[in-house]
């Protein structure tokens, strides 16, 4: 193990000292750290891909190495900028990603993990994307030695390269900062307010993360069937298109329950969504200005509006909720109206230990809705 602080400032040792990402739940304590310690060199960015483009901007301006921090779940997005204008044979840009190996075959984790986990090494090869990975078990000096070995890499080929960190590698560190806002309601007691406000027959596509977890206890609690529901497991920021996608050929009211990162990481499907005309598309948003489930890393979506996006790229309905009474009023108008709506609640961060998880895998469940979807 090593401390985020000395890993830090051995990265600022090699000059690196600008940090750009996605957080993730391995990394969160680096995470913390960097946020707390490199202030305006650190920008937590929309998605991966986000954060490889500021990346690029950073060296033509500086010469210097960026570092990008995510989850291996997010190396898709980083794919075609990736290769397409970092990698040596276009632009040749040199950084330093440093990846969160969840998956990791032999442990457990979530399901969406486990193909990524397994095929992670390989799709770095396969992209010719020189990595090391650094071991819970490594000492510090090894740690530093591997860290250093990579960026020479980096340095010598003038492209990118990674470090693969596994899982237990930092000693635990705690946010000192915060830009988040409070609100009455966390999304637990938000969500109970809206699902006692929906039909049972409709349909709700929930997004990845403690969403899908807390709905699918609510169903459990109150000896509800939960096979109106696609409990979206993975593929953060595309719960709203998989919602519009079930509405298009739906009757019945189809409600995506939604994050503020999740929107911020696919903000066009909004568009998209709005676009399409839908009469029974609902959009609901529990926006906590976090991204809760990795750790509580700031979104910037305590500082914008959502609903008024929401509105401007041609949702027919836009409400904002921070209180119960809020929530039921907005509910009942939702339910009346004939066309897409969006409702944004704002709450703050809390989620309850040793929450729920599905006991169905994402088949079953998939299998469930698609029998529901029949009747």
């Amino acid at each position: 193990m090593i401390s985020p602080k000395d890993f830090y400032k051995h990265l600022v040792k090699e000059k690196i000292n600008f940090f750009t990402g996605v957080p993730d739940s391995l990394l969160k304590d680096l995470c913390f750290y960097i946020s707390d310690n490199a202030k305006s060199n650190h920008i937590i960015a929309a998605n991966e891909g986000n954060a490889l483009a500021l990346s690029i901007g950073h060296h033509l301006a500086t010469s210097k190495i960026p570092m990008i921090y995510l989850q291996n779940s997010g190396l898709g997005n980083l794919i075609n900028p990736l290769l397409s204008l970092a990698d040596n044979d276009v632009y040749g840009i040199p950084l330093l990603m440093a990846i969160g190996w969840r998956g990791k075959p032999g442990i457990k984790d979530e399901p969406q993990h486990k193909k990524q986990g397994r095929v992670m090494l390989q799709m770095l090869c396969s992209m010719e994307i020189p990595y090391k990975v650094i071991y819970k078990s490594d000492n510090v000096e090894k740690v530093k030695y591997k860290v250093s070995a990579i960026i020479k890499n980096i340095n010598k080929n003038n492209s990118p390269c990674a470090i693969v960190i596994e899982k237990g590698l930092f000693e635990p560190y705690s946010l000192q900062l915060s830009s988040r806002k409070t609100y009455k309601l966390n999304r637990e007691k938000a969500m109970h307010v809206v699902l006692q406000n929906i039909n049972t027959k409709n349909i709700i596509v929930s997004t990845t993360g403690y969403t899908s977890r807390e709905l699918y206890e609510f169903r459990q609690k109150n000896k509800r069937s939960y096979n109106s529901d696609f409990l979206t497991v993975g593929g953060m920021g595309h719960a709203n298109q998989i919602a519009a996608g079930i509405a298009m050929h739906e009757r019945k009211p189809t409600f995506c329950f939604d994050g503020d990162g999740s929107i911020l990481m696919h903000m066009g499907s909004l568009a998209i969504n709005a676009s399409l005309k839908l009469k029974n598309f609902k959009h609901v948003v529990f926006n906590n200005g976090s991204h809760e489930s990795v750790g509580g890393q700031p979104t910037v979506g305590h500082n914008i509006k959502l609903s008024k996006i929401a509105k401007n790229c041609g949702y027919g309905l836009t409400l904002v909720a921070t209180t119960k009474q809020q929530i039921i009023s907005s509910m009942q108008k939702i339910n009346k109206f004939k066309g897409s709506s969006f409702l944004e609640i704002m709450i703050s961060n809390g989620t309850k230990e040793n929450l729920t998880r599905p006991d169905a895998t994402p088949k079953q469940n998939k299998e469930a809705l698609m029998s529901f979807l029949k009747k």
